[in-house]
């Protein structure tokens, strides 16, 4: 089952108040949670004895709280400038199922709001704060931009296509289902790269107008694997992505 550990509130993140705990729910859907009880601090342990894994860690976490709390704000009034009608309250979320890997993604919860999750291995994955600032600016991007109605609408057009010229050559209903399910896949991946590049472009001027360097941020896409220029692929090949992120960067 997928745990969510859910920043509700910056402020009391970051003043040590208490961290909102929810329990199992839909993907992208935090939960209303409850505060967990604070336990007894235990005496903390000398330099010498904290293992290296668990300094990585702390590391990790607090890169994460800082980035999140000079980003998040950015994004937001960035939303509100650029959109109308749109909920710009974003809501930060950790996945902390064990063994998920390296991931980010922005979802909606129930109610509409925006959601960006991170999983525990990407956070501490990436090498320094300007490349999660960079990403976390992408996530908030997508939703800027209105990727994810885009995408549905683009798939409601594909299956609906599809379905029709099945009809037209006298399919029965079980080929024009399938035919409807290839058209939605095929046509809402027809502007997946387009997304992710729009993405990294108004990404860019999310992490820097927060005050990080994108370009150095953008040094991720080097370290991972390179989708290449497949035909209908989800994303862009990694030097496109760079490069992009560069030329936005040498505009602002």
């Amino acid at each position: 089952m997928m745990r969510w550990i859910a920043i509700v509130g910056l402020a009391a993140v970051t003043a040590c108040g208490p961290v909102v705990v929810s329990g199992p729910g839909p993907l992208g859907a935090p939960g209303t949670g409850t505060s967990a009880p604070r336990p007894a601090p235990a005496p903390a342990p000398s330099r010498a004895e904290v293992p290296r894994a668990q300094v990585n860690a702390q590391l990790a976490a607090r890169n994460f709280v800082s980035v999140v709390s000079r980003v998040e704000p950015v994004a937001e009034a960035e939303c509100r400038a650029r959109t109308r009608g749109t909920n710009c309250d974003f809501a930060i979320a950790v996945d902390d199922t064990r063994g998920a890997p390296p991931n980010a993604f922005q979802t909606l919860d129930r109610n509409g709001r925006p959601v960006i999750g991170f999983t525990l291995a990407l956070i501490a994955q990436v090498r320094n704060q300007d490349e999660l600032a960079f990403i976390l600016g992408h996530e908030a991007a997508h939703h800027i931009a209105g990727h994810i109605s885009r995408g549905q609408r683009s798939a409601v057009t594909g299956a609906v296509l599809a379905g029709i010229l099945a009809q037209v050559g006298g399919a029965d209903a079980t080929v024009v289902r399938e035919a409807q399910n290839v058209g939605a896949t095929l046509n809402s991946r027809r502007f997946s790269k387009d997304f992710e590049l729009e993405a990294d472009a108004l990404g860019t001027v999310i992490a820097a107008r927060s005050g990080f360097d994108p370009v150095r941020g953008a040094e991720y896409f080097a370290r991972i694997p390179d989708p290449g220029n497949r035909f209908l692929g989800t994303h862009p090949p990694n030097a496109e992505r760079i490069a992009t992120v560069r030329r936005t960067a040498a505009g602002l």
